[in-house]
């Protein structure tokens, strides 16, 4: 079972415009990787789907591959 990132590194609050870091956690389509491909818990799979949602409201992120 893998461990989530964000509770390993100890990181609280994720940051929209770091686009990087969600990039990790998005597919080549551009939909948000589930919980049980990412490892992520519960508490920041939540986060990290606000987050990239606002992230492509912002035009940071794309919302569909064209």
């Amino acid at each position: 079972m893998k461990r989530c990132y964000f509770c390993q590194e100890k990181i609280e609050e994720i940051d929209c415009k770091n686009v990087e870091l969600l990039h990790k956690f998005i597919s080549g389509q551009f939909k948000i990787i589930p919980a049980r491909r990412t490892g992520l818990c519960s508490k920041h799979q939540r986060k990290l789907a606000k987050t990239v949602k606002r992230a492509r409201i912002m035009g940071l992120l794309p919302f569909v591959r064209k």
